[in-house]
């Protein structure tokens, strides 16, 4: 390890940071250019085979960037779409970015590192950076966009330039070191682990837009959400979210060890999936009666239909969401683990008024308002395992397979678990199991 990953770790000042040298190569968990195409023709796309642990080199820093020693990260869908290639090669986005200017060239390269979470220490910034100073603790916000892009400043989530950082950029968060831009940047909470906070961001932030922001569904007290894959990384903040909004959510999972977890979370209602016949069949027909059945086992059990349902496993749910929310209901959709092409029966969505919103990540404020409620209490993480970046395959593969609950974390520079805490006392007044259900389950 180098001194500079050295000194962050130990808690040194920013002056002692300053001192150390950058290293001109480090550790990340990256993609190679010459493996694309490496699953054509096979059933297994194993991202073990495609993520490589070793050394790529250290980029320059432009004027509105900092350098974080990375000392937490997590798994996210994003990096197994990364891995398996699909539905495109993030190579791609990476040429497309390059051809923007100089700075932008600097993420063309051979090879793609991925992540997008990352909690860790500020080792140097840009020379245009003002709000953040070496020392100090963040997390990373997933996306990047463009402030002179006048939509950004509206929503910075409508801008055409706005890219998943470690997915569509490179210098993602699965590695020793993280190039980000300043506006990324919340500062860290001090209750958390470095591996807690890392596995947050993401996925709380988007389930807080798709469900509490004015751009999302804007929940409010006593409405009944159904929550598909509600002890996924996504799924358990959103049980989180409608709880503490003073909604009803309606948990959906598969096995009887993750009902166990979701009832440790507070769900109200929780359905097994393939107890209730939800077979993921999208053909039109099968999605009828399979809605059929899912509304008289949420009216059995609330006494009437959901106003929201929360989506993002896409081509095996979509077609039941539609049908199963009330008259002038909401599906809100960011993404589709299970396939992107959806089937439904739009007599079910245009004769009951009902709408369909599609929500991508978060803009910085809605991040920073999610992150106030991991301060306060009311959010808590969701991780259930940590692996360390020499295992990030795994990792992914667990993830890649559905075979984990709510968040997978990764150790970067963090030598151990548990590092990381500054404010013990909330900690304390929060309590361990709050803090931790699925590892305390």
């Amino acid at each position: 390890m180098d001194a500079l990953a050295e000194a962050a770790i130990a808690g040194a000042s920013p002056t002692a940071l300053e001192d150390e040298d950058v290293p001109t190569l480090y550790t990340a968990a990256h993609l190679r250019a010459e493996d694309v195409g490496m699953f054509d023709g096979t059933d297994d796309e194993d991202v073990r085979r495609s993520l490589r642990i070793g050394n790529v080199p250290m980029p320059s820093l432009a004027p509105d960037e900092v350098l974080v020693a990375v000392m937490a990260s997590s798994i996210n869908y994003n990096t197994v779409w990364s891995a398996t290639f699909k539905p495109l090669p993030t190579f791609n986005f990476l040429k497309r970015y390059g051809r923007q200017n100089a700075d932008a060239k600097r993420h063309d390269q051979p090879y793609h590192v991925v992540g997008s979470d990352a909690a860790g220490v500020v080792v140097r910034t840009g020379a245009g950076v003002r709000r953040w100073s070496i020392g100090d603790h963040v997390v990373v916000s997933c996306i990047q966009v463009d402030d002179h892009e006048p939509a950004t400043h509206a929503d910075s989530m409508l801008g055409a330039e706005q890219r998943a950082w470690g997915y569509e950029t490179n210098f993602g968060g699965l590695a020793h070191y993280a190039v980000v831009k300043a506006s990324q940047l919340l500062a860290k909470p001090g209750h958390l682990t470095w591996e807690e906070s890392a596995s947050t961001m993401l996925t709380a932030a988007t389930s807080y837009r798709m469900l509490i922001s004015d751009k999302g569904a804007r929940i409010k007290l006593g409405d009944v959400v159904l929550i598909w894959g509600a002890t996924g990384g996504l799924g358990a903040f959103a049980v989180q979210l409608v709880r503490q909004a003073g909604g009803i959510p309606i948990g959906v999972v598969s096995t009887e060890a993750k009902e166990r977890a979701l009832r440790a979370l507070g769900c109200d209602v929780v359905i097994n999936r393939e107890e209730a016949g939800l077979t993921g069949d999208s053909r039109p027909e099968q999605t009828i009666e399979q809605g059929k059945r899912l509304g008289r086992l949420i009216r059995k059990e609330v006494g009437e239909d959901p106003h929201v349902a929360f989506d993002y496993v896409g081509k095996a749910t979509f077609g039941i969401s539609v049908f199963v929310v009330r008259r002038g209901g909401t599906v809100v959709t960011c993404g589709s683990s299970t396939g992107y092409q959806h089937q439904y029966d739009n007599r079910y969505l245009w004769m009951n008024s009902k709408r369909i919103l599609g929500s991508h990540a978060a803009n910085l404020n809605e991040q920073a308002e999610c992150s106030r409620l991991f301060d306060l209490g009311k959010l808590s993480p969701v991780l259930s395992t940590v692996y360390p970046l020499a295992e990030a395959g795994e990792a992914a593969r667990l993830v890649q397979r559905n075979q984990h609950m709510g968040k997978v974390g990764v150790l970067c520079l963090a030598p151990k678990e548990g590092m990381g805490i500054t404010d013990q006392t909330l900690r304390d007044k929060i309590g361990e199991a709050q803090i931790n259900p699925f590892r305390v389950a």
